[in-house]
């Protein structure tokens, strides 16, 4: 069997499983039931300074993408911080911790982005017992009006800043949630890593709305007549969320930075990928907001019993693997050349491939033979784009198959092999010689 468990920031876990700072993780009543489904830690939904109380809206808070079938792609959340007194929630958090001492507990937190308001929450929390805190610096929405959450976690200095007031007035591990509302996601991380951080997370949640009521001519979700911006979230966020995780993992300033994976994770297979792109470990909740906390069964299952397939004994066997080969576009073999290739006997004949290949890319599949309905590809023409495997609704019906080294590319006249990427391409003025 597999050994899952999990270590992030010096901060041990069963499995690496964790529940997102966000309304699932919001109370001991939650807390305990995710992790008797098997949940392997859990980052207690954001807390804030002890003072006047956050006020939600009681209205509608989430907005949803459904896709045709009404599949939830993607939640759009305008929920602030905890409501509940900070008393109540550190008490939960203390039993907690007593309750499931095997279990990760950490607390996000946000305050004023003032040394005293950090100095004085980080003792009430490491009273607790928790295992950690989570800096919430990317909350997009009704706290970053305030000067906090995302305000402080597009600007590098203040991420520095405030980690390090973290890190001097508190002996437990610091995790620093970053904002994907910016244009490069290195800045936030370095200075996490130069104010001391033990660990970062990523991605908080994107800012977004929804949509627009046509009748009420409102964004949605609407609260009495108005709408506003939210942070969406949800299997539609996992490209970005891999790609940032990517950029961070690959970096030589972040190097020997712990991540912790956040984005649109579903199934133990979206886990794997985002282990293989770097993370040490995983946190997800729109999955258990859709399916119950007992998704993570499937998780654990699943990664498991792939891990067993694969050979790998532990997790750190296969974190990180797939970095060395995320590259930048220069260093892609410009002289690799595949063709798609239409099974007949799959084939339903339904024109899908054709018309998307003839209106909007190379004009590369026929659609009649001997005046019969029949779809196949004319090399000469398929660049190998990838759109018609992508459209077609059979399975590996269409495949794109790679042409042999050394053959002759139809569209071209060129032989494949010879220059590797763009350094050595022919076209480059300032190529270098192989």
């Amino acid at each position: 069997m597999a050994d899952l468990s999990c270590t992030i920031a010096g901060i041990r876990s069963p499995n690496p499983f964790w529940l997102a700072s966000a309304p699932p993780a919001d109370k001991a009543y939650n807390i305990n039931r995710a992790f008797e489904a098997g949940w392997g830690g859990v980052v207690w939904k954001t807390l804030g300074e002890d003072g006047p109380p956050v006020v939600n809206v009681s209205g509608p808070r989430y907005g949803v993408l459904h896709s045709p079938n009404r599949t939830v792609m993607g939640i759009n959340n305008i929920e602030l911080i905890t409501d509940r007194p900070l008393q109540v929630n550190l008490d939960e958090i203390r039993q907690m911790k007593r309750d499931w001492p095997d279990r990760a507990v950490v607390v996000s937190l946000m305050v004023p982005c003032e040394e005293h308001a950090w100095k004085s929450i980080l003792p009430m929390v490491e009273d607790t017992g928790a295992d950690g805190i989570e800096l919430n610096f990317g909350c997009p929405h009704g706290m970053s009006e305030r000067g906090m959450g995302s305000a402080v976690g597009q600007v590098p200095e203040y991420v520095e800043m405030v980690t390090r007031w973290c890190k001097t007035y508190s002996r437990m591990p610091v995790i620093v949630k970053l904002t994907p509302n910016v244009t490069s996601i290195l800045g936030p991380a370095r200075a996490a890593k130069a104010g001391g951080a033990d660990a970062v997370s990523l991605i908080n949640t994107i800012s977004a709305v929804m949509g627009v009521d046509l009748d009420a001519m409102t964004p949605s979700p609407s609260v009495d007549g108005h709408g506003a911006h939210g942070g969406y979230c949800g299997p539609a966020v996992k490209p970005i969320a891999l790609r940032m995780l990517g950029e961070i993992a690959r970096d030589p300033e972040c190097a020997g930075l712990p991540i912790s994976g956040i984005g649109g994770i579903t199934s133990w297979r979206d886990a794997a990928e985002f282990m293989a792109m770097g993370a040490s470990g995983v946190q997800v909740c729109t999955a258990a907001m859709i399916y119950g906390f007992r998704i993570v069964e499937d998780m654990i299952d699943g990664l498991s019993n792939w891990m067993d397939e694969k050979g790998h004994r532990r997790l750190d066997d296969f974190i990180g693997r797939a970095v060395p080969r995320f590259v930048n576009w220069e260093k892609l073999n410009l002289n690799y050349v595949a063709k798609a290739r239409i099974d007949q006997d799959l084939c339903i004949r339904c024109g899908r491939c054709h018309i998307a290949c003839e209106d909007t890319s190379h004009q590369a599949i026929t659609r009649e033979k001997d005046g019969q309905r029949h779809f196949e590809v004319i090399d000469a023409e398929c660049v190998g784009c990838n759109l018609c495997v992508t459209l077609c609704p059979v399975e590996n019906c269409i495949t794109l198959v790679p042409m042999p080294d050394g053959s002759i590319d139809p569209r071209t006249g060129e032989r494949v092999g010879g220059y590797r990427n763009w350094t050595q391409h022919p076209n480059n003025p300032s190529r270098v010689e192989a």
